[in-house]
């Protein structure tokens, strides 16, 4: 089973027994009882109010809200972090949020409580989801489907408009109207449902939640018409005020729309939760037509890599991965264009890679480096898959010479160089490479704080290097950017008794014991954080 089949259907998605078991629903329970603050007005003077204004459920509780689930995401297999695809994401969504910040849609308050932050989900369901607090995901299937990123743009511009117009805290709100005992009968049900597997322990859970409140209450889950029209009509400001093509909004309902009617077999999530009316196409098209004539959007060779990426990230099996080589070698690959050309190589060598075949992945690699054309963005992508390949087959130091300053000219300022940069430096194991590895990865985590990974990868490079307490360390704070306090709360801990052993044996020098502040500290803030979230529970 995957994490959350439907987008913003996720609130009902987390009522059903077969996803409850995926999900921390007690932060969610909580939440949905806690008292909400009076309306306020927040309609300003020289801006219309939608549907979002003046949501009655605060902002922070939004926030610890979208956590509780978020917590359980990274801790889920099938959560992603792919700095490749991460990139790509991220050069979408960030344009997005500076479009939303500039229209005024995504307000400083809103911008500093809420986390902003996007998964990658590795399911073959062509999907997107929000959830409270401004944590979004996206399946992998979605990337593997849409043509360009325009399309992706959106369906990251619907779904970050139902964050700012806060529609997910209008929809809890409605909740606590039904009244208290209809949430507790939903709660135990929850409860029931979260803590077993049996059969008849199961039924019983079932029974709770399906009873006649509990359907009432579960039909006020899903975003109106309304908010989805809402959603459409702010996204596509955002989205054409970040500069991406209006045509995109378009061929992309049309896409959902052919889905619908040839293919909905359960593939396609998004079209539950988001049906698609002909009045919302029609307003789409209606708004493009009052733009100057443009032409068609196009698949550019960065795209169709990510594309074809994101077909192999997900697993697919051997006979998926042995089609996309055989694409590779038919007699209809020089027909194709050159985006799509790249696409199909780029593929083919990760199709390749997957079954270790690496004399034939070198061998598509060659034929994707020799295409003539490709944009930047696509020169730094082949590049990242040829020194992922080197890593791959076993010469991370082959991997170094491709991606280390000397050889980029400059140094990498994108995460995909970085991760697999030092990924590779560890590869080697060299001391001296560590060293390396740990030193740029104490320049990235002063500026992302948040990136779990890197934590993992510069705990990896203290070990290289001997640096026991350092390394241990970096597992904590990993442990503590996935919102799992209990755990960082366990590593700080066992980071700090390692410390006092050190001084003991009088092994602790100068820069020792200021990193030992530091343990002793943090461990004081990760304390109070489990806390609250053990009450939250």
């Amino acid at each position: 089973m995957r994490i959350i089949r439907s987008v913003e259907f996720m609130l009902s998605c987390l009522l059903s027994p077969r996803c409850l078991h995926r999900f921390g629903v007690l932060g969610l329970c909580v939440a949905l009882l806690l008292p909400v603050a009076p309306a306020q007005a927040q309609w300003s003077n020289n801006r219309l109010p939608n549907l979002g204004d003046g949501a009655e459920v605060p902002l922070g509780v939004e926030r610890r809200l979208g956590e509780s689930i978020a917590r359980e995401i990274y801790r889920d297999p099938d959560y992603l972090d792919d700095p490749v695809l991460g990139d790509y994401l991220q050069s979408i969504w960030q344009t997005l949020l500076a479009s939303a910040r500039q229209r005024g849609e995504l307000t400083p308050e809103l911008e500093q409580q809420f986390a902003w932050e996007v998964a990658l989900i590795r399911d073959r369901s062509i999907n997107a989801f929000a959830l409270p607090g401004g944590y979004l995901g996206v399946h992998l299937g979605l990337i593997s489907a849409v043509s360009s990123a325009d399309e992706l743009a959106s369906v990251l511009a619907h779904e970050l408009s139902h964050v700012t117009q806060r529609h997910i805290a209008r929809m809890i709100s409605q909740q606590g109207k039904q009244g208290p005992m209809v949430m507790g009968a939903m709660i135990l049900g929850m409860l029931a449902a979260s803590r077993t597997t049996s059969a008849s322990s199961m039924s019983a859970a079932n029974a709770a939640i399906m009873g006649g409140q509990a359907v009432a209450v579960q039909s006020q889950l899903n975003f109106s018409r309304d908010m989805e029209r809402e959603a459409d009509r702010v996204g596509y400001g955002v989205m054409t005020g970040a500069g991406f093509e209006p045509q995109g909004f378009v061929t992309m309902f049309e896409k959902l729309q052919q889905a619908s009617r040839l293919n909905d077999n359960g593939a396609f999530p998004y079209l539950r939760s988001h049906p698609m009316t002909t009045e919302r196409i029609a307003d789409a098209q209606a708004r493009q037509q009052l733009l100057p004539a443009r032409a068609a959007v196009v698949t550019t060779p960065t795209h169709a890599m990510m594309s074809a990426r994101a077909q192999v990230l997900v697993k697919p099996g051997v006979d998926v991965l042995r089609s996309l080589v055989a694409q590779a070698n038919a007699t209809a690959f020089a027909a194709l264009t050159p985006a799509k050309q790249a696409g199909v190589l780029y593929g083919a060598t990760m199709a390749e890679m997957e079954q270790r075949n690496f004399v034939a992945a070198r061998q598509n690699l060659a034929r994707l480096q020799s295409l003539s054309g490709l944009e930047l963005s696509a020169l730094r992508v082949v590049r990242l898959l040829a020194a992922e390949l080197a890593l791959t087959a076993g010469d991370p130091a082959q991997a170094v010479s491709l991606l280390e300053p000397k050889a980029l000219l400059s140094s990498p300022n994108d995460r995909a160089t970085r991760m697999l940069l030092a990924r590779s430096r560890i590869g080697t194991q060299k001391p001296l490479q560590g060293k390396t590895a740990a030193s740029e990865l104490s320049l990235w985590l002063n500026q992302h704080p948040r990136d779990a990974s890197a934590w993992l990868l510069q705990a990896s490079a203290y070990e290289l290097q001997g640096d026991s307490l350092r390394a241990i360390r970096a597992q904590a704070e990993a442990r503590a950017m996935e919102l799992d306090y209990g755990a960082a709360v366990d590593r700080f801990k066992a980071a700090q008794l390692f410390a006092h052993q050190m001084a003991s044996e009088g092994r602790l020098d100068r820069a020792g014991h200021i990193e030992a502040s530091i343990i002793d500290a943090r461990l004081r803030d990760l304390e109070k954080l489990r806390r609250e979230q053990t009450l939250e529970r």
